[in-house]
């Protein structure tokens, strides 16, 4: 019995070590296919990655719209591509050339017959002329040309108190020096300007290009004048131009990166970032300003932004969230372009994502049914809604701003429902692309919505996203500022010169004609309102040609104040 009874002990003993150890096996199972799934998880979400550096490198980096296409089924023959009839988007048409030259002055240039060819081959008398009749015409450009203006100033005695041995003396009136001790002159800063902020050329180039014109200009005798002028001459109007932004109901804001050389404390490697800061589609006279801060923090936008009480149209970075009594209205673009991302790069080629304002026209996107969303992959049906907003956008830009509000709430509303609803449903991998647009989409849903609120919104922040590309632009040749002063100088720099081309000026004439006549009107706020981009004094004089030779420092009108 004893052994019996130790037998059957033994059993159960090795029953449970057996028991014990398919349960480790099984724990052990289940841990690794966990591992599994998320080892694969990662690598489709690194292979995702890989594709986009691929096409951010070596691809097209422009966004298109379009359709998406299903996958082929069983049977078909995925190289081959069937080509349906088709009507073919009219473009604008070529402008003639006439109108292209319009603008232009006209020089004749009058051909005479010689002496020998002016004798009548018959009688040898002298023909009289009749007309000339018009052979061609040709464009004709006169490059830049340097001049030393030398001022000379007149001085006059009185002729009887000379005799008197006592002469009186009058000296002419002056103009006044841009810059005290310096040879710069109000067209050679405005055309270095120019050339730095609209043409993106950097200063070693600009001093490579004068050096043609027969004039040696240091590159640091160039950013000094910059410097100079940006602080004592474009910095008032650009104060001015602050305090108006800030009164306005709907504004835009974004921000890209730069990098300061020598600034006090940081080193030279720091990211450093330029702010971007516009009025919205008010009907009221546009403003683009840059702010330079040395960082992405929020309290950046906040102070920049204090006293406004508005609407403001940004991205999804959580730093706006400090601006404080604004309604934040998140971007519906930088949503859509989240789901066009994960879209395959294969699938993605056949896909277009249009701004609203584009001169090619957008097909009408349809919304998935039912029995089509097994078709089509769930990135592609996020992108079907957002492009669905886009395409009734393109159709209410026309329309007043209260008219438009009411198309919106009567026709957008529907499809952010059903958008949002089908965010819910979806069950991305976690870390995918996929998951990241759709938790973006989910997370800013009160934020999204906002530009319901008010016609005067636009449903995308690209307004702001150009003036970026301005800045980057030139970013991508000077690399880099020198100094805290260059980076502030360059912001005024380039918030004037974007908001003369908002406002349809002669970028150019204008920096001239504020450089001309600050010196004399900064002190004065009559003579600041004149210099406005939408001033009638500014409009006459900038939206033209450039003219500085009818108006000089020494024979200019003074402003109408």
């Amino acid at each position: 019995m004893f052994y019996r009874f130790l037998a059957s002990e033994q059993q159960k003993a090795y029953i449970e070590m057996q028991e014990r150890r398919i349960a480790e096996k099984d724990a052990a199972i289940a841990d690794l296919k966990k591992l599994v799934d998320e080892l694969q998880s990662l690598k489709a979400n690194l292979l995702e990655t890989l594709a986009e550096f691929r096409r951010q490198f070596f691809g097209v980096a422009s966004e298109k719209t379009g359709e998406p296409k299903p996958p082929a089924g069983p049977g078909e023959d995925s190289a081959k591509t069937m080509v349906k009839a088709h009507s073919r988007v009219s473009r604008k048409p070529k402008a003639a050339r006439a109108e292209q030259y319009a603008a232009l002055p006209v020089r004749e240039i009058r051909i005479p017959l010689t002496r020998e060819e002016r004798r009548c081959p018959y009688c040898n008398g002298e023909m009289e002329n009749v007309s000339y009749v018009k052979v061609r015409e040709e464009l004709r450009i006169t490059p830049a040309k340097v001049e030393r203006i030398r001022y000379l100033q007149e001085t006059a005695v009185c002729p009887e108190c000379r005799k008197d041995g006592d002469g009186t003396f009058a000296k002419a009136s002056a103009p006044m020096a841009l810059m005290p001790h310096s040879p710069a002159s109000a067209s050679a800063v405005a055309y270095v300007m120019f050339q730095r902020v609209f043409l993106g050329l950097p200063y070693y180039r600009q001093e490579s290009l004068v050096a043609q014109l027969g004039l040696t200009l240091p590159r640091e005798t160039m950013a000094n004048w910059c410097i100079y002028c940006a602080e004592h001459y474009l910095l008032p109007l650009y104060e001015k131009l602050h305090s108006l932004l800030l009164k306005r109901d709907v504004l835009h804001a974004d921000e890209t990166t730069c990098q300061v050389l020598h600034e006090k404390g940081r080193t030279a490697e720091s990211t450093s970032y330029m702010w971007i800061f516009l009025t919205g589609s008010d009907g009221l006279a546009p403003i683009v300003l840059y702010d330079y801060q040395p960082s992405r923090k929020g309290t950046c936008a906040r102070d920049f932004l204090e006293g406004f009480h508005g609407l403001l149209q940004c991205d999804g970075y959580q730093g706006y969230n400090k601006v404080e009594d604004v309604v934040l209205v998140c971007c519906p673009a930088h949503c859509r372009r989240k789901f066009f991302e994960a879209v395959p790069a294969q699938r993605r080629k056949n896909i277009k994502l249009l701004d609203i304002l584009s001169e090619e026209a957008i097909p009408e996107p349809r919304l998935p049914k039912e029995g089509e969303v097994p078709t089509w992959i769930p990135a592609e049906v996020g992108l079907s809604y957002c492009n669905r907003l886009f395409y009734l956008e393109r159709g209410f830009r026309d329309l007043p701003a209260q008219e438009r509000a009411l198309k919106r709430r009567e026709l957008e509303v529907p499809i952010w429902e059903g958008f949002f609803q089908w965010g819910e449903t979806v069950n991305a991998a976690g870390g995918s692309k996929l998951a990241k647009a759709v938790k973006y989409a989910l997370n800013h849903r009160d934020t999204l919505n906002n530009y319901l609120l008010d016609g005067r919104c636009e449903i995308s922040n690209n307004a702001a996203e150009r003036r970026a590309k301005s800045y980057a632009i030139g970013r991508k040749a000077f690399l880099f500022h020198a100094s805290e002063a260059g980076a502030r100088a360059s912001a005024v720099m380039y918030s004037i010169v974007e908001t003369a081309k908002a406002n349809g000026l002669n970028v150019f004439q204008y920096l001239y004609m504020v450089l001309l006549y600050m010196p004399d009107y900064q002190n004065e706020s009559a003579g600041m309102e004149q210099l406005l981009p939408w001033s009638d004094f500014i409009k006459k004089h900038c939206s033209g040609l450039i003219d500085i030779e009818s108006i000089t420092a020494e024979a200019h009108e003074p402003l109408p104040v």
